[in-house]
């Protein structure tokens, strides 16, 4: 059966989340240090990762979180400088890969129906895409909060297949986590495409488990034909 619809994660398929990830928060603990927290870098950016590991990578309030594991309470003025530090330095980073435009593009010029199936908290995920000017490519875009689970579940992409009014075997599948973006959606038997270039770990060509594999978003067309 011919493909319909291609479905997409957002961060480390469209977006280098990591690079932002990263980026922001090394100027948010520089902005601390700058303004009175005695650690080093090196000190203060293990600590903030391992609280990201509790409390997920998405917390709100995880400078809240840092000041209060360190100083016992919340500390303001640090809480209120890598907040704004964090910020400029995401915004500066939030771009798309280099060739998502163009594949979006294309995919539409070929009647394609395009949709996100993201892990991402609802306003997180619409507001990378509306910030990038890409929500606007999309026929829907499902999150965590739609399907009431993530994609560890067939929830999420049982929702989009029923709102784009498609079966499993005529969507595709585009994401750089295998566990979440390949396996559960292959179940589903949707077709599968493991995103290399996103994963910081990714295992030896061919093991990922997925129909395909590429190593640039662009690939998806090669695919495609």
């Amino acid at each position: 059966m011919a493909i319909k619809a291609v479905l997409f994660d957002v961060d480390n398929t469209l977006i280098d989340f990591w690079r932002m990830k990263k980026e922001a928060c090394r100027a948010a603990i520089e902005a601390m240090i700058s303004v009175g927290l005695k650690m080093s870098e090196k000190d203060a950016l293990k600590l903030l990762y391992e609280l990201y590991e509790i409390h997920g990578i998405e917390s709100q309030r995880i400078f809240q979180k840092f000041t209060k594991k360190v100083y016992g309470k919340e500390n303001y003025k640090l809480i209120s400088h890598a907040v704004i530090a964090y910020r400029k330095m995401r915004e500066s980073y939030l771009v798309p890969y280099s060739n998502v435009v163009p594949t979006l593009l294309e995919l539409k010029k070929r009647d394609y129906k395009l949709a996100i199936v993201s892990d991402a908290p609802i306003m997180e995920a619409w507001m990378r895409l509306a910030a990038l000017k890409l929500d606007d490519f999309f026929d829907i875009i499902v999150t965590k909060a739609d399907a009431r689970k993530q994609k560890t579940s067939p929830a999420p992409f049982k929702v989009a297949l029923r709102r784009l009014g498609i079966q499993a075997n005529e969507a595709i599948m585009i994401g750089d986590r295998i566990a979440r973006d390949v396996d559960t959606a292959k179940k589903l038997g949707i077709n599968t495409v493991y995103a290399r270039y996103g994963d910081e770990n990714p295992p030896e060509k061919g093991k990922s488990g997925a129909d395909f594999e590429i190593s640039d978003v662009s690939e998806i067309l090669k695919v495609l034909s």
